[in-house]
């Protein structure tokens, strides 16, 4: 089992409600399982919403923001450490280096690219951390059709699959980090 684990997620607060619902199941689990939550420092969205779960359980968050969103106040100050950097690639470098895996929940852009520079740093020899998509309520599975359009189209490998797993609950999450 993974010592720690980046999570990718929405900054919007207007997310579905069961968005927030799993976020807050998965940051109990991660709690329970003394798993330390990474991630990108926010107090809003579902960011805010696993880090105060963790938080509320007793486990571990370390957050790491830009200090450019800090200045905008939307930095988690409730948290065990809130790590303020100059540039959203030094976020991004950190993120993925204090990760033993990565698990991504719904998000808008930011989270995209968070998932797409994973899954490429992966299938380059980066790293062979797990990837867990969390698939709520069929969220991720038009980019996952596009992905096979990619491979269709000779543009991504036919076993590109392999990078990532998709997973439809908290508990099959936690299984494929382990």
């Amino acid at each position: 089992m993974p010592k720690s684990v980046t999570v990718y997620c929405s900054s919007s607060n207007h997310s579905p409600k069961q968005y927030f619902e799993a976020a807050s199941e998965l940051g109990r689990s991660l709690a329970e399982r003394d798993i330390s939550l990474v991630f990108g420092g926010g107090n809003v969205g579902l960011m805010g919403c696993i880090a105060n779960a963790v938080m509320q359980n007793g486990g571990t968050v370390r957050g790491i923001i830009p200090r450019f969103l800090e200045e905008k106040e939307i930095a988690h100050y409730d948290i065990t450490e809130l790590h303020i950097v100059e540039t959203m690639h030094e976020r991004k470098m950190k993120l993925a280096e204090w990760a033993d895996a990565f698990i991504v929940l719904p998000g808008g852009f930011g989270t995209l690219d968070e998932l797409v520079e994973v899954i490429t740093w992966r299938n380059l020899g980066h790293h062979d951390k797990p990837i867990s998509l969390f698939n709520i309520d069929g969220f991720w599975n038009p980019l996952l059709q596009f992905f096979d359009v990619l491979a269709a189209q000779n543009l991504v490998k036919p076993d590109h699959s392999k990078l990532y797993r998709v997973c439809n609950t908290v508990e099959e999450i936690i299984e494929n980090l382990g």
